[in-house]
């Protein structure tokens, strides 16, 4: 039974470590020696991971992997991932291998605006607000020039804010609707920091120049950013897709197409197709430091942004080519937050030549595209479990303890068999028993 305690915080990080394992665990030394196990030997190392959240007690790791020969605008990249789900790496890799001989992967950025908003209640005169709007629209840009003006130096800041009465949805319920552009900041705490701007120049304006009362409520960025959007895209003529005997490229394309087609109408299939999608995606965004709670976010609401959760991802024949393609929309940032802080991050930055928000929002479409073509061509050929549960089978191994004779010799069968959770226990028991 777990308990409460005022002041954890205040606890230094080997007391809290103490509190929890003599609280929570009945093996309390057993529980300190696993958190301790993955402590950083290097102690400043330790320490900024310690200070990058609150309470921390010790690190949990995920597996960075690379994926090879991604041609993007002619570019070769090696993308790093950080999944722990087995054959996303591999699956990544196949498709980028695939398609490095078909042309490989077009992307182009098509916007990068961002997006804010101020909530406010007010139960005056709509057009009063909308006449005083108008008057004072020039101060919210004067009184944010402390927080705007290194933005504006590199090119960015605030774009444009308009007033929106959403008194139809709510009572009484406006708000200030503000598009920014970041340049390569993801700029959450730029964007907010002007949101607050605009907050404090709104409640000292209108308590002066409108009858009624003003409360605001919030001042917050959005994470639905349907207008920083990146496109990627592969193509190449249909009689190239074979890659066998058993399908021809016609064949392949149009079932293919149909499968792209169910996820486009069928919101059931559709949950499943996109979060392969970010599959790829979330493991480049957390590889490179950025916040894959907020793609994720903006990500599922665009593919809702029609009435209904449809697929990311289309794909069609036209005059013999076959085309396969997606348009996503991508907050990301290559400086600020953890991109100059985690060694990890800058690796992987570095290892994609240092880009630019907008390149990175590309190589990051790519590795989603990439997931997804992967996941298909197996779902429509040999079904995805064949490619999964081989990936897997090391998984399984080590649950049940398989030295490294044992599972040179289960891979080695398992080439020939399918694997399955009991399979692969049956076949190590029968294993131990001839040994034995």
């Amino acid at each position: 039974m777990g308990k409460s305690i005022a002041g954890f915080s205040k606890l230094s990080k080997s007391e809290k470590i103490d509190w929890i394992v003599n609280n929570y665990f009945s093996h309390p030394e057993d529980a300190k020696q696993i958190l301790k196990q993955y402590w950083n030997n290097n102690k400043a190392l330790q320490q900024l991971h310690d200070e990058f959240i609150e309470n921390t007690i010790s690190n949990y790791y995920l597996p960075l992997g690379v994926a090879p020969n991604f041609l993007i605008n002619n570019k070769p990249y090696t993308i790093p991932m950080v999944i722990e789900e087995s054959s996303v790496v591999a699956a990544a890799s196949k498709a980028a291998k695939f398609w490095s001989s078909r042309g490989g992967f077009k992307t182009k950025v098509i916007s990068t605006t961002k997006i804010g908003q101020v909530h406010f209640i007010f139960d005056g005169d709509t057009q009063d607000l909308d006449i005083y709007f108008k008057t004072i629209k020039s101060q919210f840009f004067d009184d944010a020039k402390s927080v705007t003006q290194n933005m504006e130096k590199r090119g960015g800041g605030i774009l444009d804010i308009v007033l929106k009465n959403k008194t139809d949805a709510l009572e009484n319920y406006y708000q200030l609707h503000a598009t920014f552009e970041t340049l390569d900041a993801m700029g959450a705490n730029f964007i907010n920091s002007c949101l607050e701007q605009f907050a404090t120049t709104l409640k000292r304006t209108a308590s002066k120049s409108l009858k009624g009362n003003l409360n605001v409520v919030m001042s917050i960025l959005s994470n639905y950013v349907p207008d920083c959007l990146v496109r990627a895209e592969v193509s190449c003529d249909v009689d190239k897709l074979s890659e066998s005997n058993t399908m021809s490229g016609d064949a392949f394309a149009k079932k293919f197409i149909e499968a792209v087609n169910i996820a486009e109408v069928e919101p059931y299939r559709a949950v499943t197709h996109n979060k392969g999608i970010m599959n790829g995606i979330d493991a480049v965004v957390l590889a490179t430091g950025n916040d894959f709670r907020a793609i994720e976010a903006g990500v599922h609401a665009y593919a809702s942004r029609h009435g209904q959760y449809s697929s990311l991802t289309h794909a069609k024949i036209e005059n013999g080519v076959f085309t396969f393609w997606m348009e996503i929309p991508l907050a990301l940032g290559t400086v600020g937050g953890l991109t100059g802080l985690h060694p990890l991050v800058k690796l992987a930055l570095e290892m994609l030549d240092k880009p630019s928000a907008k390149e990175l929002m590309q190589i990051v479409a790519v590795a989603g595209l990439a997931q997804n073509f992967a996941a298909l061509r197996s779902l429509t050929t040999t079904g995805i479990q064949q490619g999964h549960m081989k990936m897997h089978l090391m998984n399984i191994l080590n649950q049940f303890k398989a030295n490294t004779t044992e599972k040179i010799a289960l891979t080695e069968h398992f080439k020939n068999h399918t694997v399955t959770h009991s399979a692969v226990l049956k076949a190590l028991e029968n294993l131990r028993l001839k040994v034995n």
